[in-house]
């Protein structure tokens, strides 16, 4: 049923403020045992997971994985004395009853997995890494041993399913009911940016000291610039990037309508260079044959790092076409701080989260008139050279100043130790300090970035 990865060593207008936490003297945390579930994907194919493991143990914590088993996920480090448990889960398609069977099987073997888990190691805390919304399911029969449940809120779940089906009704309303048990099950949430915080105050009715804003953010020891490689361009001047997820939500279909307008106009002189995966990729192709687009769009697929930073590092321009909606409006695309992270302006529609992590460093698309001045604006900025230039600069000074992973980590320590004493107290600084100096994969750039295929937020 499982199988357990053996620890391997060391192998807004402006920003939002980079204020830290206040320290105060250490309240050690030996033998504070979690057990963090994700349902979304493998551990090895989700930095953040990977980020807030790699902390939790740097800070002392004894941490417990489960998340489903995936063939495609690369081999990463993997913390010492952290335990990973992988279980089976079936292949889904795109449909609502695959998503339905995917989660009520990884339902029971979760819930298996995890009464296993107390019985032989133990664990004071459950950390539930949403999509789906049913992992407080697994967390709450644990609640009667005094168990805390901590709500990491990664993918506000009513509103990505409307994104994704364009409606509501009764599956919909099965969302708002498992989000709204979610919250109340919740001894502490953590919220991605400030719009989750607020849905969690206002409508999960959290008290405001009860919910914790970590923010997604790459390690700089992950993701940085490598040399380009001119391949990657197919014998064109430019170069539009992207890297990310391939769902419904993510607007490619738009990106592709963009690439349509470059030819239309006679424009082809770039080419739109696209990495990852997802349930979507068949269509897509399809469509760039449909519309004699191989020309002008290349997909990449998932590709190891090193190739995934090559790709990016060529990049004139990256762009963010998620498709204007709720759920994008108010979520934290981690492709964007990747983007800011390598120095490359960005081109997205307009949405208040996106400007909130990007600023300057990107321009905003017209909701309302949408496509076309998505490509107006990726047209005008490989007309000007020295503004990509100058975004470029914002976007990485932006990520330096104050969205990096290492602002993260004492808000993360912050709502553990929330969790476990009731009070609001803050990781001492030498916690901190030791924290801050830990990323996972930090010593091989080889391992796949398949992890875009379902994790972006």
């Amino acid at each position: 049923m499982a199988n357990t990865t053996a620890s391997a060593g060391n192998p807004q207008a402006g920003a939002p403020a980079a204020v830290l936490p206040r320290a105060h003297p250490a309240k050690p945390a030996p033998r504070r045992k979690v057990l963090l579930i994700v349902e979304n994907a493998a551990f090895e194919l989700d930095p953040r997971v990977q980020n807030e493991v790699a902390a939790l143990a740097a800070a002392g914590y004894q941490v417990t994985v489960i998340c489903p088993r995936d063939s495609r996920a690369p081999r990463v480090c993997v913390p010492e004395g952290v335990r990973v448990y992988h279980h089976w889960t079936p292949s889904a398609d795109s449909g609502r009853g695959g998503y339905m069977l995917e989660y009520l099987v990884a339902l029971a073997l979760e819930l298996a997995l995890a009464g296993w888990i107390f019985l032989r190691h133990g664990f004071r805390a459950i950390q539930g890494c949403n999509p789906p919304d049913t992992i407080c399911l697994v967390a709450a029969p644990f609640k009667l041993f005094g168990v805390r449940y901590i709500f990491d809120h990664h993918d506000a779940a009513p509103e990505l399913y409307e994104a994704k089906y364009n409606k509501r009704g009764f599956a919909y309303r099965i969302q708002v009911a498992l989000e709204r048990l979610t919250y109340r099950l919740s001894d502490v949430v953590m919220a991605t940016n400030e719009s989750y915080r607020q849905l969690a105050i206002t409508r999960g009715h959290r008290a405001p000291d009860q919910v914790f804003v970590v923010r997604n953010a790459p390690d700089p020891r992950r993701v940085f610039p490598v040399p380009e490689n001119p391949a990657w361009r197919f014998g064109k001047r430019f170069m539009v990037g992207y890297v990310g997820s391939m769902g419904e939500q993510d607007g490619l279909d738009l990106l592709l309508q963009v690439a349509a307008r470059f030819k239309a106009r006679g424009r082809l002189d770039t080419h739109f260079t696209l990495v990852g995966g997802g349930r979507t990729l068949p269509a897509l192709k399809a469509t760039v044959a449909a519309a004699g687009l191989g020309d002008l769009v290349t997909f990449a697929g998932r590709l190891p790092d090193r190739e995934m930073l090559e790709v990016l590092s060529t990049a004139d321009i990256c762009a963010n076409p998620d498709k204007p909606c709720r759920m994008n409006d108010i979520s934290t695309m981690i492709k964007i701080m990747e983007y800011m992270a390598l120095g490359k302006p960005i081109v997205q529609f307009q949405s208040t989260e996106g400007r909130v992590s990007a600023g300057e460093a990107s321009l905003y698309a017209d909701p309302a008139r949408g496509v076309e001045d998505f490509a107006d604006q990726i047209a005008w900025l490989l007309d000007h050279p020295e503004e990509r230039l100058r975004m470029g600069a914002i976007g990485r000074r932006r990520l330096d100043d104050s969205l990096a992973w290492k602002y993260s980590v004492p808000h993360l320590l912050a709502a553990y130790d929330r969790a476990f004493t009731g009070r609001s107290s803050r990781p001492a600084s030498q916690a901190y300090a030791v924290a801050v100096g830990v990323g996972v994969g930090s010593g091989n750039a080889s391992g796949s970035h398949s992890a875009h295929e379902r994790i972006d937020r």
